[in-house]
């Protein structure tokens, strides 16, 4: 069973050695002038756009995969700074408790809201590249190798065609020369032959000569056939899909840009969240500067301060519980100043300026005190109007006692 089966493949082999053949001998006849070729120069320009959309295609396929490659390392690298940064913060630092609550508000916003999964923004953005960009280029590319593959084997039947064109051709000469021969028998074979013989080797070469040209026309037909198949179905394809190119080039760009603008929109607010922080360490770091000198300069006032006698010292305080000295309001505790801007978002709040200077009050019910909240009047208002009703609350974290 073995044999039938070698001797199938040895002529399947010999039959496209001989195709082959033929074809490179059909090539070296048409690049010497001795035999004419085929030419469509409307499919050329078609097969030229066709390698040109090809090359843009992989080109940017290419750079799309090195573009996710790209955000994967800022990813790494953005992840690493955020790291360093909580790790260095200093807890008597400003914005340490905002710091900290600012790293799980950037867990909290890069959660994409469509996952089911903890995909953070940075893994978001790059999935959304690769599932709408890429792959919309992967999928626009898979269609190429078929057609380069139809349109290699498009020039091959074309080969074919012309050589059973020639061949074809060649015997439409020759059969006028072969019917001039067997009018003219040779004389050998007249002589070796009765004169009722030779009608019979004479219809005989006539069938042979015929039998001839009739393969070559069938071989002819069947060549011409195949190759206009192929080539009416790529003249339909290649300009449809030279046409598809502005399409897909405008989908995979748009889906770029609207994830891009997406993915830093968010982390335009993280970043903005984190430039406040910095701003407000640097004015505590000016403040406290500003502080330290004022505390020098103040260091001999201090000391004669420190000498005076418990009598003249408790008088004060007397005046502070009990408000009978002028210059003091009712229940006044100590003297704060505003190191930072503070919104007031209550009516019962007070606003403040940096720089302003507060005195601060007594509760008139120590329980309604919230723990890192204080009461008090700007002293500015004290001493124009020596009124209390403007007092309210404001967080002890913005002002530093003095």
């Amino acid at each position: 069973m073995a044999e039938p089966g070698k001797g199938v493949t040895a002529g399947k082999l010999a039959i496209n050695v001989q195709k082959r053949l033929t074809r490179a001998q059909e090539k070296v006849l048409q690049k010497l002038g001795k035999a004419d070729e085929t030419r469509d120069t409307v499919f050329e320009e078609m097969v030229a756009n066709f390698n040109k959309q090809m090359t843009e295609g992989t080109k940017l396929q290419k750079d799309l995969k090195s573009y996710l490659v790209a955000v994967k390392t800022m990813h790494e690298a953005s992840r690493r700074l955020q790291d360093c940064l909580a790790d260095m913060y200093e807890p008597e630092w400003f914005g340490k408790e905002e710091m900290d609550a600012m790293a799980e508000e950037m867990i909290e916003k890069e959660m994409d809201n469509n996952l089911e999964d903890s995909d953070t923004l940075w893994l978001d953005y790059h999935q959304s590249l690769a599932d709408k960009s890429v792959a919309c280029m992967d999928t626009y590319l898979t269609q190429f190798p078929d057609i380069k593959a139809r349109i290699a084997k498009r020039d091959r039947k074309m080969v074919d065609f012309d050589s059973a064109r020639h061949h074809f051709s060649s015997l439409q000469k020759g059969k006028k020369k072969d019917e001039a021969k067997i009018a003219k028998p040779a004389a050998l074979l007249e002589m070796a032959a009765p004169s009722w013989a030779q009608g019979l080797i004479s219809a005989h070469q006539v069938a042979q000569t015929n039998l001839s040209f009739n393969q070559a026309e069938e071989e002819l037909g069947r060549a011409q056939r195949i190759f206009e198949e192929l080539n009416v179905e790529l003249q339909d394809e290649l300009p449809s899909l030279w046409d598809n190119r502005v399409g897909v080039y405008v989908n995979t760009f748009q889906s770029l840009a609207g994830n891009q603008e997406k993915f830093h929109r968010e982390m335009g607010k993280l970043s903005q969240n984190l430039n406040d922080i910095m701003t407000k360490l640097e004015e505590q770091r000016q403040f406290k500067k500003d502080g330290t000198a004022a505390e020098k300069t103040g260091d001999d006032a201090k000391s004669e301060e420190a000498n005076h006698s418990e009598s003249a010292s408790s008088a004060p305080k007397s005046a502070v519980t009990n408000g009978s000295e002028g210059d003091l309001p009712p229940g006044f505790v100590c003297k704060v100043k505003a190191i930072h801007d503070y919104a007031a978002t209550d009516g019962d709040e007070l606003e403040l300026k940096m720089g302003d200077a507060v005195l601060v009050l007594a509760f008139d019910n120590p329980d309604e005190q919230d723990d890192g909240w204080l009461l008090g009047v700007k002293e500015s208002h004290w001493v124009q109007s020596k009124d209390i009703s403007a007092k309210g609350v404001f967080p002890e974290n913005f002002t530093q006692k003095v």
